[in-house]
């Protein structure tokens, strides 16, 4: 009897498998169909918009050529126009944001995962997510109105007396025009808005450690201190390193709120308190009015930012490989 049951059921199984085998096949194809067709959409979309920056900045590569990348010039009377000021302001706003806003980040996803009380990890974590929710103009008007003038009254301005006639601390932290708008104010705007993606990313990856690893830690001995620094940093550093290159490409291309805090001058200065101009400010605040040669090196901008961000890509994908083979 049991055999005969047993027959029965790989018999009604073999059927069914037959009944589903011919639109298991049409659902499959369409599937694969459906999914390649979204990849190449990607990369249709990607290869528009570099050839279409490409196609619009090469005038101006053709034009002044190597020179683009190291003249600081930018007059459109004269129809005389360089990177250097839009790139270097890109770049020095973009590393002071990581080197304001990855340690706080940091600090507040070590807070939820280890130290924070259990009543306090949920309300603290969705603070920190709803900053990621507030759009860039917000903070631009905030940086404008409210921070820039405080700044300026109580750290430009002191700083700036104390350090004045100094060998190199002078140069750098010395503001000719106490206004509270410049590079430094842009990289803190900046390490504002990265540190939710940075710290809710790293706070993931600690959560997802095992926790075996911290009681045994703790086990032996160690301290809160050692156990991050030993135990959890190792174990998600693919990730954090992950979550800072993200960082990173949000502040080299934030646009709106670097606009309003960075003070758009198109000239070179050793001072991080002086006003200066990035890629994004720059062609947001001529786009809209710009033609001919202008035009063409606005969107040569666009290309070399786009380089930047690639490069940015690559660095973060040798370091992940590096650390996960170490």
């Amino acid at each position: 009897m049991t055999a005969l049951t047993e027959q029965i059921a790989v018999t009604r199984a073999a059927s069914g498998a037959r009944l589903r085998k011919g639109p298991s096949k049409g659902l499959d194809a369409l599937f694969r169909a459906a999914a390649y067709g979204s990849a190449l959409l990607v990369l249709l979309v990607l290869a528009g918009i570099l050839g279409s920056i490409l196609y619009g900045g090469w005038p101006a590569f053709r034009e002044f050529g190597f020179g683009f990348l190291t003249s600081s010039a930018w007059n459109i009377g004269t129809e005389q126009y360089g990177a250097l000021v839009a790139v270097t302001g890109t770049l020095a706003s973009a590393v002071l944001a990581l080197v304001i806003g990855v340690p706080i980040s940091l600090g507040i996803a070590i807070y939820l995962t280890q130290l924070c009380p259990g009543w306090a990890r949920k309300p603290v974590g969705m603070t920190i997510e709803l900053l990621a929710a507030v759009p860039s103009i917000i903070y631009g008007m905030w940086g404008l109105f409210i921070f820039a003038p405080l700044f300026a009254r109580f750290v430009q301005m002191p700083v700036s007396n104390l350090v004045e006639g100094m060998p190199i601390v002078g140069t750098l932290f010395y503001a000719r025009v106490p206004s509270g708008v410049g590079v430094l104010t842009a990289g803190i705007i900046l390490a504002v808005m990265i540190v939710p993606f940075v710290a809710s990313i790293a706070r993931d990856m600690l959560d997802q450690i095992p926790t075996i690893l911290r009681e045994s830690a703790y086990g032996i001995g160690c301290t809160t201190w050692e156990v991050v620094r030993h135990v959890l940093l190792p174990q998600a550093s693919v990730s954090i390193i992950g979550a800072i290159m993200l960082g990173l490409g949000r502040a080299l291309g934030e646009t709106m709120a670097v606009t309003f805090v960075v003070g758009n001058a198109n000239r070179l200065s050793a001072s991080v308190f002086d006003p200066g101009s990035t890629i994004a400010s720059r062609i947001a605040n001529e786009f809209n009015e710009a033609d001919g040669l202008q035009l063409n090196s606005l969107m040569a901008l666009g290309c070399i930012l786009f380089a930047i961000t690639f490069v940015v890509l690559i660095i973060a994908r040798f370091l992940t490989r590096r650390v996960k083979v170490a």
